[in-house]
C-alpha cells in the first residue's frame, strides 16, 4: 500500500469521567482517572496503522517521560517514527479531557512542543512528504507548518487531506490546495459563516467551500453520517448508530480511516463508509487512541452491519 504521511500534534490525555460538563467556576466531583496518548496527530496516525496503512508521522515532542513514552507507542504500532522531532527546550503536549455520562467531552490542550514544529524542520525532511502519496494533517500544530507541508504536498502530486480543527480560519489560497477538506459542524460553520445543522446547511456550508478551491468536502455530521461534496457530484453517506461512552478521538479515527481507505484504492464511498465504521466503534470505549479498532475489528463490524 501506499504510504501515508501523518503531520500534527501528539499529546498525553488526562481523562476524567464525570456527570456532566462543569459549568464555568463550578467543580464537580468525577469518577474514574484514565492518562492515555492523544493529540489530533497521533491520533490520526495510529488510526491509519491500525486500520492498515503504512504511515509515517511527522510531530514534535518534549525531551520528557510523556514524549518518550508516546514515541516507544507509535513503534508498537508499526509507524515510521525516524521523522519526529524532539525539542529539548518545551514539554511534550497535555491535554485535560472531561467526559460526561453521556459520551460528549471538553478539552483544554497545553500544546508544549507541538506548538513549535517550524517551517524550516518541514523543509529538512521534504522528500519524507513528496515520497508519500497521502498527507493528512490538522491544526493543532502551527498553522505556517502545516502551509509549508501543504505546499511541498501539492509540488509533489501527493494527495492532501485537511482536517480542519481545532477550528480557525483558513485562507482562501491554502483552501485551493487542499484535495479533502473534512470538517464536522462547528468547522464548517468557522469557515463558511453558515450554521449547519441539517443536510440542506451542510450542502450549502460545502459548496461554500468548493466555490473557494477545495476540490472534495467531506462534512461529517456526527451519527447521521457524511456530506459528500465535489464540484460535480453530492451524497449523504449514512454513519452508523451506536452507543456512545466517549467522542474522543472519533474525528481523529474518521481521517486516519479515510486516508487507508483512499489509500488502498476504496471509491470515496466506500472510503467514506470504512471510516464511518472505524469512528463508530471508537466512542463505545474510553481514550483517545486506546478505543481507536483494528483492520479486523472495523472489517467484521461492517459485515455485520451489513447482514
Amino acid at each position: 500500500m501506499s504510504e501515508i504521511i501523518v503531520l500534527g500534534s501528539s499529546n498525553t490525555d488526562m481523562i476524567v469521567k464525570v456527570p456532566r460538563i462543569p459549568a464555568p467556576g463550578e467543580t464537580i466531583l468525577g469518577g474514574e482517572f484514565v492518562k492515555a496518548a492523544g493529540g489530533k496527530g497521533a491520533n490520526q496516525a495510529v488510526a491509519a496503522a491500525r486500520s492498515g496503512g503504512d504511515v509515517t508521522f511527522i510531530a514534535n515532542t518534549g525531551d520528557d517521560n510523556l514524549g518518550k513514552e508516546a514515541i516507544e507507542g507509535f513503534k508498537k504500532e508499526g509507524i515510521n517514527t525516524n521523522h519526529i522531532f524532539v525539542d529539548a527546550d518545551a514539554p511534550s503536549g497535555v491535554a485535560l479531557i472531561f467526559v460526561g455520562e453521556d459520551g460528549e467531552n471538553s478539552i483544554a490542550v497545553a500544546s508544549g512542543a507541538n506548538g513549535k514544529l517550524t517551517p524550516s524542520q518541514i523543509d529538512e525532511i521534504e522528500y519524507v512528504i513528496s515520497g508519500g502519496s497521502i498527507l493528512l494533517t490538522q491544526l493543532e500544530t502551527p498553522l505556517e507548518t502545516v502551509e509549508r507541508a501543504i505546499k511541498i504536498a501539492n509540488k509533489n502530486g501527493v494527495k492532501v487531506i485537511l482536517n480542519p480543527a481545532p477550528a480557525q480560519s483558513l485562507s482562501d489560497d491554502l483552501l485551493k490546495q487542499i484535495d479533502i477538506l473534512t470538517p464536522n459542524q462547528s468547522e464548517a460553520e468557522l469557515l463558511t459563516g453558515i450554521k449547519v445543522d441539517n443536510k440542506q446547511s451542510a450542502q450549502k456550508a460545502a459548496a461554500n467551500l468548493i466555490s473557494k478551491g477545495v476540490k472534495t468536502v467531506i462534512l461529517t455530521l456526527g451519527p447521521d453520517g457524511a456530506f459528500l461534496m465535489s464540484e460535480d457530484f453530492q451524497k449523504m453517506i449514512p454513519g452508523f448508530k451506536v452507543e456512545a461512552e466517549d467522542t474522543t478521538a472519533a474525528g481523529d479515527t474518521f481521517n486516519g480511516a479515510l486516508a487507508v481507505g483512499l489509500a488502498a484504492g476504496k471509491t470515496m464511498e466506500d472510503a467514506i463508509t470504512w471510516a464511518h465504521a472505524a469512528a463508530g466503534l471508537s466512542v463505545m470505549k474510553m481514550g483517545a487512541q486506546p478505543s481507536i479498532p483494528q483492520h479486523d475489528e472495523i472489517n467484521n463490524f461492517l459485515t455485520n452491519a451489513t447482514n
